[in-house]
């Protein structure tokens, strides 16, 4: 879970066992973990995100650490901050 919203509805991003070719993966160990665990080396999809509502959530394997948090929260915004159109440039008024 990346973040809480309104309604107990959350922002999730999909956690996989499997690489694919996805260059923004996060890879996530044991050591990323402030509690709970994943049995295997596991990948942070940063472009896969999705949102569900609190009552949907079964359970949870654990917590990542602050740091493992940002690393994952630090990949999104640069995916989104990528789509942004370039800011227009500023002419200054010259006087001569």
């Amino acid at each position: 879970m990346l973040a809480g919203t309104i309604r107990d509805d959350w922002i999730l991003c999909q956690v996989t066992s499997n690489r694919y070719a996805d260059s923004k993966a996060i890879m996530l160990d044991n050591t990323n973990f402030a509690s709970g665990s994943l049995r295997v080396i596991s990948y942070a999809r940063p472009a896969k995100l999705f949102t569900t509502n609190g009552s949907l959530i079964v359970s949870s394997v654990g917590s990542l650490t602050d740091d493992g948090l940002r690393r994952v929260l630090e990949a999104v915004i640069a995916i989104l901050h990528a789509s942004l159109p370039p800011e227009p440039a500023i002419q200054e008024d010259l006087d001569v």
